[in-house]
């Protein structure tokens, strides 16, 4: 293999002897870029191993839970390793394996179909994904939102275990649980009062399946620019989907200074005063 210092400018080196090759290229190459390499590995070979894993039945069962059977394939059909009709095939073939009737795989299919939504959607709006798709139902104007994310977000360094653990994930796998996604643009937007825009830039830089369409329009959702009303969640939801894994190690979670400990309606109205969200 060519070394970094011997190649044209602009060429980049494609072929390494090991994965620990790889990252020293990368840091000779990208000195002031921080961390390591994602555990997720590329290529064809790990998508291939990461698909045969899928089991359609154990998916729908727990795939909310930050320890449930989700397919982890979000990096290779992003990227065009895997397309979306292979992996549905692989979905027929495993029920016809397995006896299961159709409904087994019914969830797993559906978020296929979601992310084909997004796709055309992407493709009818174009940059309209950037912009408010509504008008929120928060009760705040768009200009009341900060337009760039607070340091201590950035910092992993907010106090408060489930958020900092997210943001670490994120930074260091490029990859986060869905329900995890959804629980931090929410702080994000909800409690920090930043635009979502900005949250969708920044899981766009680290994110392995940034994908534009899933995340903006993922992202509005959550900020009820694409929806009927704001997605919000409490320390009780965060508990029993995380197993509460953030909460044991929590000072907040103990000292009373938790921001989400409380009802939905005692959120709703901290969060949005008397007019609410319609």
């Amino acid at each position: 293999m060519q070394s970094a210092d011997s190649l044209p400018p602009g060429d980049l080196p494609c072929r390494f002897a090991s994965r620990a090759e790889l990252e020293a290229t990368l840091r000779q190459l990208f000195p002031e870029a921080p961390g390591g390499l994602s555990p997720i590995q590329g290529g064809h070979r790990a998508a291939e191993t990461a698909l045969a894993a899928v089991d359609p039945l154990a998916y729908g069962r727990s795939r909310n839970h930050l320890d449930g059977a989700v397919t982890h394939l979000s990096p290779y059909i992003r990227h065009g390793v895997l397309s979306l009709a292979e992996v549905r095939e692989a979905v027929f073939t495993w029920l016809e394996r397995s006896g299961e009737p159709a409904q087994a795989a019914a969830k797993l299919l559906n978020e296929l179909g979601w992310r084909d939504y997004w796709q055309r959607l992407w493709r009818q709006l174009g940059d309209g994904i950037w912009h408010d798709r509504e008008p929120l139902k928060t009760g705040h104007l768009s200009a009341s939102y900060a337009a760039e994310l607070p340091a201590d977000l950035l910092e992993a360094s907010t106090g408060l275990a489930c958020i900092d653990g997210f943001t670490a994930e994120l930074h260091t796998s490029g990859w986060l649980h869905n329900h995890a996604r959804m629980w931090l643009a929410s702080y994000v937007v909800h409690w920090r009062r930043v635009r979502w825009q900005a949250g969708a830039r920044w899981f766009l830089q680290h994110l392995l399946d940034g994908d534009p369409a899933s995340n903006n329009l993922s992202w509005q959702w959550v900020a009820s620019s694409f929806s009927s009303k704001p997605y919000l969640f409490n320390r009780a939801n965060l508990e029993r989907f995380s197993g509460g894994r953030y909460c044991r190690s929590c000072a907040a979670a103990t000292d009373g200074t938790c921001p989400f400990e409380a009802s939905y309606e005692q959120l709703q109205a901290a969060l949005f005063g008397e007019v609410g969200p319609c």
